[in-house]
């Protein structure tokens, strides 16, 4: 039924959806312009995606399109589900580390990685202070699933069928969401750029390749977060 739906959506809307992608893209960006100095990171970044979220929402229910339609429903198999978290989760880590292991004889004029100096201006200092991580911890597992909601959820399903539901379609539509989910994490070409956009293909991947059900990929990227958070620790 979701992938009828979807298909008669693009048949009857094809020509709306770059305006929608073109308006949630601009939300997305713009909304990063404002910075409530004082709130934190945490609350800043919340506010940025749960505005973006909005917007998705009333786009989707001008389309007649729901979550459910889209990837967030019960899942049929608990052990599909659980196959397809590990396997995402083992994908993306071993993309990373590809990358970390190859970026040097790329020859690639990357700005370096400066994540881990600016963990502590966001998020306070986490260096053995296990308080701090599990209070913050929660959030961050919150702004893991609002980015598999709407970079893979949203953007994936807009772009491929803004691209008429190809395969080539599908291919496209999830490198362009990972170029969109990376820069918008460094604004620049960076290992973080790339690092976070390695991310975003494994996940629209997984997504394409599971089920496009969104709860695996929320699975893997709030254990993918908590790793990242347990090394500041």
């Amino acid at each position: 039924m979701a992938s009828l739906k979807l298909h008669c959506f693009h048949h009857k809307h094809s020509w709306v959806l770059w305006f929608d992608i073109s308006l949630f893209i601009g939300t997305m960006f713009l909304v990063r312009n404002i910075y409530f100095s004082q709130f934190n990171f945490i609350a800043n970044g919340l506010l940025w995606s749960f505005s973006t979220l909005i917007v998705a929402m009333l786009l989707m229910k001008l389309r007649g399109i729901t979550w459910r339609d889209i990837g967030l429903h019960k899942t049929e198999s608990f052990k599909k589900s659980l196959i397809a978290t590990i396997f995402i989760f083992v994908f993306t880590v071993i993309s990373i580390l590809t990358f970390q292991l190859l970026k040097d004889s790329l020859g690639l004029n990357l700005s370096p990685d400066h994540s881990h100096q600016q963990a502590s201006s966001k998020f306070g200092d986490l260096s053995g202070n296990w308080g701090l991580f599990i209070m913050i911890l929660p959030f961050i597992w919150l702004q893991s699933m609002l980015e598999e909601l709407l970079d893979r959820g949203f953007l994936i399903n807009w772009f491929e069928k803004a691209l008429s539901s190809t395969w080539f379609a599908t291919a496209t539509a999830v490198l362009l969401q990972a170029l969109i989910f990376g820069f918008r994490h460094s604004y620049d070409l960076s290992e973080r750029s790339i690092t976070v956009g390695l991310i975003g293909i494994a996940m629209g991947v997984g997504y394409v390749c599971f089920g496009r059900n969104l709860w695996p990929l929320i699975v893997a990227h709030c254990m993918l977060n908590t790793m990242s958070m347990l090394d500041r620790v």
